[in-house]
């Protein structure tokens, strides 16, 4: 049973040899590959058109065919999905036929190639940046092009993976701070919360992170050493401060309001032990100095 079946998969893999692609394959005849390319990209038989193209491209390059042959070879990446590589053969095209009727359909296959392959937020967003400089440089170079919603709303879907990639980090380090070494943490928390509010102004999560900001400033305060708290104590004040200014009718003013409270008393208790110690510095220099110099009256 086990021969049988061998011998049908040999005939079945000669009759495929000897197929017509495969003899289109091995022909040394530059129209009938170019023709043989466009049949199967014509019929979806976009694989098999990638290798034809492959062989008949360096041969007619330079040539009038050589246009659309090129910008089919990266329409069939594109439509086998190879993002990565039909960014690139678009691209390719865009600044070979930078004159072409196809050059703007050209120039954002490239944008949108790049988009469908940049990864989701909590990715490395690297191929993300390259995907809105594509974006960008089409809606700059053709303004008034059919695509330009299109390509609007691609940029408006990276930005707003941008931020989401943003949050996420701000709420990682907002998790750690309960570790075992908070310190650092409360600072990363810090920065990251105001490099948000600056980098995304108009976004919805502002209200949450400014008001975690008062909480994460009482807390980096209250943790700190005597010489820098009394600082970060009218910081995390100030950070109170600013929340009721920009959201007067948050839903999280009460809590805002008892860190806040919570930051006056422990800064009260601070300037009070720090004014005792000056007192008592004070006192103690007195001291030496009374007694350095009755040491020198005896003297």
């Amino acid at each position: 049973m086990q021969l049988k079946s061998l011998l049908f998969l040999s005939v079945l893999f000669l009759i495929a040899s000897c197929g017509p692609f495969a003899k289109l394959e091995k022909s040394t005849n530059w129209e009938e590959l170019y023709n043989g390319a466009n049949k199967y990209y014509q019929e979806g038989e976009y694989s098999k058109a990638i290798i034809l193209y492959e062989k008949v491209l360096p041969v007619i390059k330079g040539s009038e065919k050589a246009e659309m042959a090129e910008y089919n070879y990266a329409n069939c990446h594109f439509k086998i999905k190879r993002y990565i590589e039909s960014a690139g053969y678009f691209n390719s095209f865009y600044r070979t036929y930078n004159r072409s009727p196809l050059a703007e359909e050209a120039l954002f296959m490239h944008a949108y190639s790049l988009y469908l392959d940049a990864p989701d937020f909590n990715l490395d967003q690297q191929s993300s940046r390259e995907a809105v400089a594509a974006i960008q440089q089409f809606v700059t170079r053709f303004p008034e092009s059919a695509s330009y919603e299109r390509a609007m709303d691609m940029l408006i879907d990276l930005e707003g993976r941008f931020e989401d990639k943003a949050f996420s980090e701000a709420q990682m380090y907002y998790k750690l701070k309960d570790g075992l070494f908070p310190g650092d943490f409360y600072r990363a928390c810090i920065v990251n919360f105001q490099n948000f509010a600056k980098d995304y102004p108009e976004s919805k999560r502002n209200e949450e992170l400014g008001y975690k900001l008062v909480e994460v400033g009482f807390g980096y305060a209250k943790n700190s050493t005597f010489d820098k708290k009394e600082e970060r104590l009218n910081d995390a004040i100030r950070f109170a401060s600013h929340f009721y200014r920009k959201y007067p009718s948050s839903a999280y003013i009460g809590k805002v309001k008892g860190f806040e409270a919570d930051t006056r008393k422990e800064l009260d208790a601070h300037l009070k032990l720090k004014k005792e110690y000056a007192e008592r510095t004070a006192a103690a220099e007195a001291k030496a100095l009374s007694e350095a110099k009755a040491n020198e009256d005896d003297n």
